[in-house]
């Protein structure tokens, strides 16, 4: 089954879930299919500043709310609640890290088949991957 094809037959909350699944993933080139705008356009900025030899403008934990995470710790603990209204989504993403719960907060929308990720938010932090300027 293609990656298109395994996408098209996720839920929101799967979507997400691989993220967590994979530390690192939003920041892999592999994954923009994942995204949309704005989110896409802050990545891609992204990608353009690693591209140059610069460590880039996001934080390489954003899924993980910014937290110094153990993987282990939050496989344990993830809990993702999902609602969706027609053909958009959001899922909160709850999960212990540094000792605390963390949360954070994912937008998504449906674009035919496929859920596509734009915009991913702290929900106890200042931060929106949307509001990033990556320039």
């Amino acid at each position: 089954m293609s990656t298109a094809s395994a996408a098209a037959a996720e839920a929101p909350s799967d979507v997400v879930k691989r993220f967590y699944l994979q530390p690192g993933l939003e920041l892999e080139q592999s994954s923009r299919s994942y995204f949309i705008d704005p989110a896409r356009k802050v990545l891609i900025q992204n990608d353009a500043i690693r591209q140059g030899g610069e460590e880039g403008c996001l934080d390489p934990s954003l899924p993980f709310n910014d937290t110094n995470f153990d993987p282990a710790e939050v496989a344990g603990s993830l809990k993702l609640e999902e609602l969706v209204s027609g053909t958009e989504a959001t899922v909160v993403a709850k999960f212990m890290a540094e000792g605390e719960e963390q949360a954070v907060q994912w937008r998504l929308r449906q674009i035919g088949e496929t859920w596509r990720i734009s915009d991913m938010i702290s929900m106890s932090k200042d931060w929106a991957l949307s509001r990033f300027q990556c320039e």
